[in-house]
């Protein structure tokens, strides 16, 4: 009998390549594992409410009444609403011919990319265009329709850092493109160095790779860094010199755990540098309500803003967004009101301000708890969690623990995570996921856990790693 078209044999050789580590075989034992009863934390994907990270008021408030309406037409709704929330409720609805169950424009509701657009406006200090934003379902629905409209097939490469987050490798893989890695250092806080950056490029130009864009992550997943003012400004001037595009993922820009270096974002540097570059350079700038203090994972809000992109390019990229009709509606809603938030004199000012302020604070704590945690391990080195969500520790794996992976058939890190896993409940990610230096292995955690669970975790941790350095010799 012939194959079918969804035989696994007969199925796109591309969606077979994209690997996603963050819901790979670790993800899915510790899953299993659960279901006996095991009680598992899982640490492996950046999900701030379900470790128990509590919603922001205000925003809950206002996408509540904007999805019951007729709330608003009850004569006691002051009673359990405050007058702001109410206010902006209206004020969207307004917006919204049929409510939040009908689509809107498939770039997203003009008046929330103008909320958006003066967002930024603000904070770069240079007026943004909200022609040239659109808003999507989260960011990652962003990135895989800028790559899918940069990438032609196999010849066109991306340059992405290394580690980096799987989202790229995957949505690179499915749409038939290259990956052009360039190695992060970690030994100098995971930096960047331009001189390594264009060997990459010299490289994949031997092999016939065309390399297009350059993907930065900013601050960085899973490596937590935050690039300095100047590492931006050789990142732009290198994109220029090359003739590329670059896409700036800066999902964690509220996520900074130093005062050394604030999160400051490629468009604003790029405007200040002034032209040519200012007005000739390419940039596509992500952003999202699921990281931060907001943590709104499961609502699916995001943007994208395209800077120095041909009127041409952008009609395309409307008729592409056009297929899936309109962005998801109450995401749009908290988007709008992530990026123009209660105001000082508004009656629920200080309670956002007294939410989110403690969001951040504790996360700067528990960043320290994790970082001094791993490094009070047996073979563990760690640097500080600078901002984001997430550690990523260098394991050193002893000789014997590598072999005993390699006669299982598995990454080593892979069988150190497993065993970490099916000892402690902690779910992670193994580095091999992210991509690492051959020889050098890691793992990635959140550092979402509650503030005061992480003193357990992080004991429990510590046992499990000395065992598993004395039981493999180390």
């Amino acid at each position: 009998m012939s194959q079918k078209a969804l035989d696994y044999e007969s199925i796109n050789e591309n969606v077979k390549k994209a690997q996603y580590a963050v819901r790979g075989e670790l993800y899915l034992r510790a899953s299993e594992l659960q279901k006996e009863g095991k009680k598992i934390i899982f640490t492996n994907v950046g999900n701030p409410h379900a470790l128990g990270q509590k919603p922001l008021t205000f925003p809950r408030q206002v996408v509540a009444l904007c999805q019951a309406p007729f709330l608003l037409e009850d004569p006691n709704v002051g009673l359990i609403f405050p007058a702001d929330a109410i206010e902006r409720a209206k004020s969207y609805l307004s917006l919204i011919p049929g409510g939040l169950g009908a689509y809107s424009d498939s770039r997203g509701i003009p008046a929330i990319r103008k909320e958006v657009a003066d967002f930024i406006g603000r904070r770069d200090g240079s007026p943004s265009d909200p022609e040239l934003i659109y808003l999507t379902d989260g960011a990652s629905k962003g990135v895989m329709q800028i790559l899918n409209t940069i990438i032609r097939g196999e010849g066109d490469g991306i340059l992405v850092p290394v580690p980096q987050y799987p989202l790229y490798s995957a949505t690179i893989a499915l749409f038939g493109g290259s990956l052009v890695p360039y190695y992060l250092e970690e030994t100098a806080n995971w930096g960047l160095d331009i001189n390594d950056l264009r060997q990459s490029v010299v490289q994949a130009r031997s092999k016939g790779i065309n390399v297009r864009a350059m993907v930065i992550i900013n601050p960085g997943n899973p490596t937590g860094q935050c690039l300095s003012e100047a590492n931006l400004r050789e990142i732009l001037n290198f994109c220029f010199q090359e003739n590329l595009v670059l896409l700036g993922d800066e999902v964690y820009q509220q996520n900074v755990y130093q005062d050394e270096r604030p999160f400051i974002s490629s468009r604003k540097v790029l405007l200040d540098m002034g032209p040519p570059i200012s007005n000739e350079l390419q940039l596509i700038s992500f952003h999202t309500v699921s990281k931060g203090y907001w943590g709104e994972c499961g609502q699916r809000g995001g943007y994208f803003e395209m800077t120095n992109i041909p009127p041409r390019t952008v009609d395309e990229i409307y008729k592409v967004a056009s297929i899936s009709l309109s962005p998801n509606v109450p995401a749009q809603i908290f988007m709008g009101l992530m990026v123009n938030p209660p105001k000082p004199g508004d009656i629920s000012y200080d309670q956002y301000i007294s939410e989110s302020k403690g969001i951040l604070e504790s996360l700067r704590r528990r960043a320290r708890i994790m970082t001094d945690g791993f490094n009070s391990c047996k073979n563990v080195v760690c640097n500080f969690t600078e901002g984001a969500m997430y550690s990523f520790p260098q394991i050193q794996l002893p000789p014997r623990a590598i072999e005993a992976a390699k006669q299982l058939g598995k990454v080593p890190d892979v069988l150190y995570c497993l065993k970490l896993l099916e000892a402690t409940g902690i779910s992670t990610v193994p580095g091999s996921g992210f991509g690492q230096k051959e020889g050098v292995f890691h793992l990635r955690t959140t550092i979402l856990p509650a503030e005061e669970d992480m003193p357990e975790i992080m004991t429990s941790f510590k046992k499990f790693n000395d065992a598993f350095m004395e039981e493999y010799g180390a």
